[in-house]
């Protein structure tokens, strides 16, 4: 028995859209993540970028549990002396939700030229329409 090792010229994509209505963000999150990374498919090869393509709609309707909305910040920094911004979750949610979805899924994924890519093929949208019918995405279910 021998092991699998892709190359990238043999790699196909497919398309996956995640329903995020009602499901926990982070749950959204790992699957996002697995399925960007290629870690689903039974070749996964470690050193080849052999991930999928991801669509997350209805972003804007996902849970925060326990008091995630009120204690959790988001941070941002300008560069200069004093240029620290900060955000609460509830307020991000409520005006960018697509955002708070993508660092999610960024956190995720591997720090280098692999999770740059991976991060490419993420698509995230905050009502539950998008843009990407022509590549008849396959529909998975958060569990």
């Amino acid at each position: 028995m021998s092991t699998t090792m892709l190359k990238k010229e043999e790699v196909e994509r497919k398309w996956y859209v995640i329903d995020a209505a009602g499901k926990p963000m982070g749950k959204v999150a790992v699957l996002a993540a697995t399925i960007l990374n290629g870690k689903h498919r039974p070749e996964y090869t470690p050193h080849v970028d052999c991930g999928e393509c991801v669509i997350i709609i209805n972003a804007a309707q996902a849970v925060l549990t326990g008091r995630k909305l009120d204690q959790k910040f988001y941070y941002r920094h300008s560069g200069y002396i004093g240029g620290l911004k900060s955000v609460k979750y509830r307020t991000l949610m409520a005006t960018k939700p697509e955002l708070a979805m993508e660092l999610a899924v960024k956190g995720m994924l591997p720090k280098n030229k692999i999770g740059d890519a991976s991060f490419g093929r993420l698509k995230v949208y905050a009502n539950g329409e998008h843009k990407q019918q022509a590549q008849s995405p396959i529909p998975v279910e958060v569990k």
